[in-house]
């Protein structure tokens, strides 16, 4: 994929696809329900594809209704063993919040994925599910994994690594334990699942103590079913965002947009910059905040993110890292060792292609610094990616300013939007 320099701006009103992580969980919660439920606006994205085709393996009724999902659940403990290996592809959320659910289940199951999937850190969900006494065997720590039937015990966990990812695999497999399991979290993360369980009629609770978050769930109680309109996704808003604010004479409006409060960081920190944006008819849906969002393009300053920004946007610092680097003065971004053990390592692929396109910036324990210029020589058009869909989504962005930029890998960008090359050229972009 090519993505070149635009004149004309960005413009328009894109359409942008269901939300990811509330879309994995709006097949996997439904399946374990007791009735029918209408999922609408399901982002059929690679990943949740194989989150999908995983529960039908394991005997779940799952049928498309026009743009709906109609999932008959029945109940905690109606899944059946899959007849072969569940394949995950690329899909990190998949495989952590998989393992929770199955590791409470009466059979065995095996997990495997793709070369990239197959390099990620398991054992960060496979060892607090041991501590519940889960069986669970790793290759070296990492995917393939199998998991034996076993009677699961309730425990108090300390989230000591941030991640949504371990909290709701923890989660899934409490519900189908008995007795309470705590989790407590000194560190924001996203709370989709507290939310969707506590909708579904899960014994769950959360208060805040002192800064920390805990949630409490009682196990064996059956889900009551329930219908779920997917809001659409902020991290694929971000790169349309992006996009409008570095190009002069564009706007963009963004509609039913989640912006729930544990992972909107990427608005507040392309404000922390100067952008011009706007949030706009905010509600409620399915408990999860719901805004429209327009942007103006914007004479964008360098800021300084400290790590707490990090809880609050992982996954969108490579766009981030493209805003930066278009605006007047330096930014830096602490805290970003996460980064690292994402679909690829973020942080070397955010520093290979900002050199690579001209841009002076560099690494230091784990924190990010960018010194923008207003003129630059690409040293290298080659964007590598690793097969990470946001390194080549955010490349596609900067190809708008300095390009040509040769995308390598671009289908990766299938696991999260498949239509992001219509709806960007839709709005004036040009990548072919």
């Amino acid at each position: 994929m090519i993505s070149d320099v635009i004149t004309k701006g960005i413009n328009g009103v894109p359409k942008i696809p269901g939300d990811k992580s509330i879309s994995h969980r709006s097949i996997i919660i439904p399946s374990i329900s007791k009735g029918i439920c209408e999922i609408n606006n399901i982002l059929k994205s690679e990943d949740v594809l194989h989150t999908l085709n995983a529960l039908k393996a394991m005997n779940v009724n799952i049928e498309e209704s026009g743009k709906k999902l109609i999932i008959q659940g029945k109940g905690l403990n109606s899944l059946k063993e899959a007849k072969k290996k569940i394949y995950l592809g690329n899909s990190g959320t998949s495989a952590r919040l998989l393992t929770g659910l199955l590791s409470s289940q009466k059979f065995k199951s095996v997990l495997t994925g793709d070369e990239s999937l197959s390099s990620r850190p398991m054992k960060r969900i496979t060892d607090p599910l041991g501590e519940m006494n889960a069986k669970i065997n790793t290759t070296d720590g990492s995917l393939p994994l199998t998991i034996e039937s076993s009677d699961l015990k309730p425990i108090n966990f300390d989230l000591k690594i941030p991640s949504a990812q371990i909290k709701s695999g923890l989660l899934l497999a409490a519900l189908n334990t008995k007795g309470e399991t705590k989790i407590t979290e000194s560190k924001i993360t996203r709370d989709h699942t507290e939310i969707m369980l506590d909708s579904f009629g899960a014994n769950i609770e959360t208060q805040k103590v002192d800064n920390k978050k805990i949630i409490k769930i009682v196990g064996q109680k059956e889900l009551l079913p329930n219908n779920i309109d997917v809001p659409n996704d902020l991290s694929s808003s971000a790169f349309f965002m992006v996009s409008a604010l570095i190009n002069k004479n564009s706007k963009i409006i963004l509609k039913n947009i989640n912006n729930n409060p544990t992972r909107n960081g990427i608005i507040l920190a392309l404000q922390k910059m100067g952008a011009k944006i706007k949030l706009a008819n905010q509600r409620k849906n399915n408990n999860e905040i719901i805004c429209d969002i327009e942007v103006v393009s914007s004479d964008l300053h360098g800021c300084e993110l400290g790590p707490e920004f990090a809880d609050l946007m992982i996954d969108e610092y490579p766009i981030l890292a493209v805003a930066a680097s278009f605006a007047n003065s330096p930014s830096l971004f602490r805290g970003l060792k996460e980064l690292r053990v994402k679909e690829s390592d973020r942080l070397k692929l955010i520093l290979l292609n900002l050199k690579n396109c001209g841009i002076d910036c560099k690494s230091e324990n784990d924190d990010l610094f960018i010194y923008p210029s207003k003129n630059y020589e690409i040293k290298n058009n080659y964007i590598q990616t690793d097969f990470d869909h946001r390194i080549a989504m955010s490349f596609c962005v900067m190809g708008t300013k300095i390009g040509p930029l040769n995308i390598e890998d671009s289908e990766s960008i299938n696991t999260s939007f498949p239509t992001f090359k219509n709806e960007f050229n839709k709005l004036g972009g040009s990548i072919f």
